[in-house]
């Protein structure tokens, strides 16, 4: 990365600036975060990162959202409870704790960007999904990271073990995909089919970016149309 590159993307100039809290993040990451969550600058949106550490990547997103942004760090640890930046909020709980996650739901309403960089075991990313990716508003973000873990047998994981958060996310290309199934008794569009925009994967990084999705439609333009409307593909 040049020295232009670094200074144009305001996440790694502040992290790289940094004299306050601790921030550790892994440095291809902030490309990642400015590419998905530049469009939710200086609005009023609902940030929540789980996984408080010392607390530095709060006052980062504070800084990078700006002051109309609530900013929100979940953390299991009651001494994060006296980490939080200016202007921003802290809630203890486990996230693996259903009870304490649909408590947030109910209490936060709907969450414009979600950073999942709590544990990184798989029962904590899953059931973190499983809770909180409804409460995501229509276009809003879910990002998991350092979804690497799902490969350690230490986290839970393993190449291809089932029950891990990337096989797991693997599924949601074929939910993307459920608009086409041949057999909607087994394999039919889902909440995923009709809210997922797009999923991003990156290395150590899912981005799932929502967005409302009505069944596609195809079309044929032009003066050749008609009868092209005779003709067989995939498409039908």
């Amino acid at each position: 990365m040049t020295d232009t590159q670094r200074a144009s993307n305001p996440l790694r100039e502040y992290f790289e600036k940094n004299q306050g809290a601790t921030i550790d993040k892994w440095l291809h990451y902030f490309d990642i975060y400015d590419r998905h969550f530049a469009r939710f600058r200086d609005r009023p949106v609902t940030v929540v990162e789980i996984g408080v550490f010392l607390g530095g990547s709060l006052a980062m997103w504070r800084d990078y959202f700006g002051p109309a942004a609530r900013i929100i760090g979940i953390d299991i640890d009651e001494r994060c409870r006296d980490l939080a930046p200016p202007k921003t909020e802290i809630r203890i709980g486990s996230q693996t704790d259903r009870d304490f996650l649909r408590a947030l739901k109910k209490e936060l309403g709907t969450i414009d960007v979600l950073i999942d960089d709590g544990g990184h075991h798989m029962d904590q990313q899953l059931i973190t999904f499983d809770e909180l990716f409804p409460a995501v508003s229509a276009e809003g973000i879910y990002l998991a990271e350092d979804i690497h873990t799902s490969y350690w047998p230490a986290y839970g994981g393993g190449l291809q073990r089932p029950g891990t958060f990337i096989e797991f996310a693997k599924t949601l290309i074929d939910h993307l995909h459920a608009w086409y199934s041949p057999d909607p008794q087994h394999f039919a569009p889902s909440i995923a089919t009709r809210s997922i925009d797009g999923p991003h994967f990156y290395d150590s990084v899912l981005v799932i970016e929502k967005r409302p999705r009505l069944k596609p439609v195809s079309r044929r333009t032009g003066r050749n149309a008609a009868f092209a409307m005779h003709q067989t593909g995939a498409k039908e």
